[in-house]
Formats: structure tokens, sequence, C-alpha cells
């Protein structure tokens, strides 16, 4: 989840959509690199009494899972705590710091389902080690004007990400949050990403399938008040709009995911079974016969499916 502007729903989206997910059987894994550990304190953890956490995994090379800890069921949380605010001097003379959390993932990859990763409102070192991390970004806004005007930086940035350091990294979707359907400026704002972002389709950048979330955020006080009760919005007011709205971004981003991943398995069972066109001439007729064989490239097998027309 990232913006570099503070206050459009970065932490409440990663909180609740975690909690969400975890709580529909996916193993799921949050990760604080924000100094002002606002994810930490939102599951109930107080980070000042914290030891543990994403300052010891990028700067004394702790161990990614012994440094989690289990917040809720099916959902663990790396938490942040004040240290992590030396973290990007400490840094600089890094070499391969960019790549730091990347690495300590690695061991854990296979462990979880889902990796949330929440950032910081900035562009700096914090930021960009969960560049270098993920697959997909998420990017939470506000449909005002002011927050459409860091917009084009931040995708500058994914995409120098993308080309230098992260080839697989990908925006996958623009959440709207705090959405008033009833007022005019939020859908005015919806309209413009949505022009820019059918600009770059069909183009080689890193936001060209990128799409607005068909599930909006709306505002809500729910949202605002549940974390200073360090409880999810199903926890502290499961029935208000706040929980529906965030339930329904799991499902969509489950629902994609699972989608996705039934894609990379029939394109892999492709590559395994070829489609071979072989012309077979027919010594009773002057017809030629077109045979369509599927079948693995190991030599000898059997064909798997055989398709027969003049």
């Amino acid at each position: 989840m990232l913006n570099q502007k503070g206050g459009v729903g970065k932490t409440t989206t990663v909180v609740n959509t975690a909690a969400s997910l975890a709580a529909m059987g996916s193993r799921v894994v949050a990760i604080d690199l924000d100094p002002q550990a606002h994810l930490t304190i939102h599951l109930g953890l107080e980070p000042q009494t914290i030891d543990a956490g994403s300052y010891k995994v990028l700067i004394q090379s702790a161990n990614f899972e012994k440094e989690i800890m289990l917040v809720r069921c099916n959902l663990w949380l790396l938490p942040a705590n004040i240290n992590l605010v030396g973290a990007e001097t400490e840094l600089v003379s890094v070499v391969g710091r960019e790549t730091i959390l990347r690495e300590a993932l690695k061991t854990a990859e296979d462990k979880f389902d889902y990796c949330l990763i929440d950032c910081g409102p900035s562009l700096g070192l914090l930021t960009l080690n969960a560049l270098a991390a993920a697959q997909e970004v998420l990017i939470p806004i506000q449909p005002h004007f002011l927050a459409l005007r860091g917009f084009g930086k931040l995708l500058q940035t994914i995409e120098l990400v993308n080309r230098r350091i992260n080839p697989r990294l990908k925006v996958n979707g623009i959440l709207l949050c705090m959405f008033e359907g009833r007022v005019s400026l939020p859908n005015e704002v919806k309209a413009d990403i949505e022009q820019f972002l059918n600009k770059a389709r069909g183009t080689n950048c890193a936001w060209a399938q990128a799409q607005i979330l068909p599930v909006y955020i709306r505002k809500n006080i729910k949202l605002a008040e549940a974390p200073s009760y360090g409880k999810t919005i199903f926890e502290y007011a499961p029935s208000c709009h706040g929980s529906e709205d965030y339930r329904k971004v799991a499902e969509f981003i489950h629902n994609q995911t699972q989608s996705n991943a039934s894609t990379a398995e029939s394109a892999e069972a492709a590559e395994k079974c070829p489609i071979k066109i072989v012309e077979v001439a027919n010594t009773n007729t002057q017809d030629t016969t077109i045979k369509v064989v599927t079948a693995k490239p190991d030599a000898g097998c059997e064909p798997d499916n055989q398709l027969e027309r003049p």
C-alpha cells in the first residue's frame, strides 16, 4: 500500500484488508515500514514495548520469521517502533540497501498467502525496500484535487523501481477512500484517474494494467475510531459501511489472485503440452487432413487430444 501523501487510508486499508483475508482462511503477514508505527498501534500493540520488528530485520539482519508476531488468527505482524526513524540514515552506506527486505522475505515466501506492506508517507529508502520486495502496488487515494498532485510522481517512482530493481513490480489498482458518491468532486477525480490509466493501456509501463477497484471505501467515522481501541473494523463495528467495504476489497483481491494463479497454471500447462499441427495426406482422396495434436514434449508420449478436419 503506497502513497506519499498522508491521511489517505493506507494503514486502515492494510489492517482491514489483511484481517478480512485472514478471516477467509488465508495466511497473511503485514509489515509495518512506517516509523510512526500506526499499523502496529492499530492492531493493539504498543511500539515502545516491542523490541522485535522491521528495524532489526533491516539494520541487524534479524531473521524475518523470528521477528513476526501472531496478532490474530492467520494474521502475523512485523511491527515497527521508534528505532525505525533512524533506519534510512543507517542504511545510506550499506551495499544493496534497496533489497534488504526482499532478501529477508525469501525464507518465508512459501509460508504465507499474502504479504501486505504499510509504507510511510514518503519515498525514501524504507519505501524503496517495500517496492523492491513487492509484486503489486495498490494505491489508496482520497478523491480530492490535492491528492492527485503527487500521483504522477508516485507512478514515476514505481516505474523507475520496475526498470532498475524489480521488474515484477506492477501497479495493480487504485482504491478510492473516503468516497462520497453524491458529491460531484469525487466523481470528477475518478474520471480523471480513469482517463489517465486508459492512456497507458497497451504500453510497457508499470501501470498499464492498473484499474480503479470497483469497490469504494465510503466515508465512515467508525474507521477513524477503531485504531484508538486497537481493533480492526470487523471487531469494532462489524455491521458498519467500513466493514462491508473492506470485506469486498479483500474478496476482490482474493478473487483476482486466484484468477491470476489459474491463468499462470494454464500457461505453464500449455508450455508443457504444446499444440502441433501436422498435415497428413489422405491416400484415398485428393484432400489433406489437418491433424491437431496436443502432446507433451517428452519423446514417445501419447497424444492427449486429436482433432481431425479436412
